[in-house]
């Protein structure tokens, strides 16, 4: 075997430019494999660490159109609340309003959207705070006149960033309502970035002070473990379609709902990216055969000496398979090298992490192999075949 590998090797040094046009089929092939599930995995981690891992366990229902359709044969009120948390694996169930408001210190003024939250959101939902502290369960019962600032607001409005415990005029239309900042709220993850631009109060508050009988703008839910999400977004769907008997008055969503179809999308694309590059392996292999049938031919005297001195048919045969299975695990080699080169060069330029499929690499590594192996078997078996006095007798 280990003179048929030095035999093989010679023969590549003898046709430097064949060699050369024999491995490009394989290198492109394995290249693009590498490149095709660096991608796709790399894309998958960034995904994941734009949404980050709190917050997975939570579904979001919106209102599917102006929410007076909505309100018209579903109330999000404490009845709808209760219904909610009897299903399986809800574990709480949150309400929000909200309103364009401004709000002002001195003469700085800022227009910001104000969230109307429940008490325990901020811990579940897993948003940051810069400094100061969450609401308390009293300032959500009380309705106090206390909320916390996003980052960007407060650094307008407190450049110094003493902020904690001074005074701010919250307005909405005509109305001006005096609060005290307890904190400050900072993205945890490239999807709370809206965070930083918003103000948030508690809901008590808006219920005391704005409307006694909201009908809340939306509705969260917490559910008792994340492998349970996908049930319980189907449960309240087919819930909430019972209740009303109108389908798709509301639109339910979650971050890892959003997760795995962006996923299975990038996973369909790399499948039809992988199955291009895999007929580029094939079409690398027809081409080695048709190189290794060339060579056997242009070498039939050679056959006919090693025959004539003893050597058997597998002997000849075993030659020509070592011959086009170096071929292409140089090939496969080179393009695994060359996948990686450029998957680093394309996830760096553009700010993804670096991620490599290993597997993805001992697959097409392996796979090239074979083609080599299987394309390599007819010629092989020509060699093998031919008679060592027609051979010596060949021009």
């Amino acid at each position: 075997m280990f003179e048929d590998l030095l035999y093989a090797l010679a023969s590549f040094k003898r046709n430097k430019t064949r060699t050369l046009l024999s491995l490009l089929g394989i290198i492109i092939g394995v290249a693009s494999v590498i490149v095709i599930t660096a991608l796709g995995k790399s894309t998958g981690d960034s995904v994941k660490n734009t949404f980050g891992s709190t917050g997975l366990d939570i579904i979001s229902i919106y209102n599917n159109g102006p929410k007076h359709i909505r309100a018209r044969v579903l109330s999000y009120d404490e009845n709808f609340r209760g219904k909610l948390l009897k299903l399986p694996h809800v574990k709480t169930v949150y309400y929000f309003n909200q309103f364009p408001g401004t709000i002002t210190r001195g003469t700085v003024s800022v227009n910001a959207e104000t969230q109307c939250i429940e008490y325990g959101y901020i811990k579940d939902y897993g948003y940051k705070l810069l400094y100061g502290s969450d609401f308390t369960v009293s300032d959500h019962v009380q309705g106090s006149q206390k909320l916390l600032l996003g980052d960007k607001i407060a650094e307008t409005l407190f450049p110094d960033g003493n902020l904690v415990g001074k005074q701010v005029i919250l307005s909405r239309d005509s109305d001006l309502f005096g609060f005290e900042v307890i904190g400050v709220l900072t993205p945890s993850s490239a999807m709370d970035t809206n965070i930083s631009t918003t103000i948030m109060v508690p809901r008590g508050f808006f219920i005391k002070k704005m409307d006694p009988k909201p009908d809340a703008e939306r509705v969260e839910i917490k559910t008792d473990t994340t492998d349970a999400v996908a049930q319980v977004e189907q449960d309240v769907t087919d819930f909430i379609n019972r209740e009303t008997g109108v389908e798709n008055v509301v639109w339910i969503s979650s971050p890892l709902t959003m997760i795995k179809q962006i996923n299975e999308a990038y996973a369909t694309i790399s499948i039809m990216l992988s199955a291009i590059a895999g007929i580029s392996l094939l079409v690398g292999g027809i081409g080695i055969m048709n190189i290794m049938i060339v060579t056997v031919t242009e070498r039939r005297k050679e056959i006919g000496i090693r025959k004539a001195l003893g050597a058997t048919p597998s002997d000849i045969r075993n030659q020509f398979l070592v011959e086009s299975a170096t071929l292409t695990l140089t090939g496969g080699a080179i393009g695994i090298g060359v996948g990686i080169i450029i998957s680093a060069a394309i996830l760096y330029a553009r700010k993804l992490p670096f991620a490599i499929q290993w597997e993805a690499c001992l697959i097409a590594f392996g796979f090239s192999v074979f083609v080599g192996i299987f394309f390599g078997l007819n010629p092989a078996l020509r060699a093998a075949k031919l008679d060592p006095v027609e051979a010596l007798a060949s021009d």
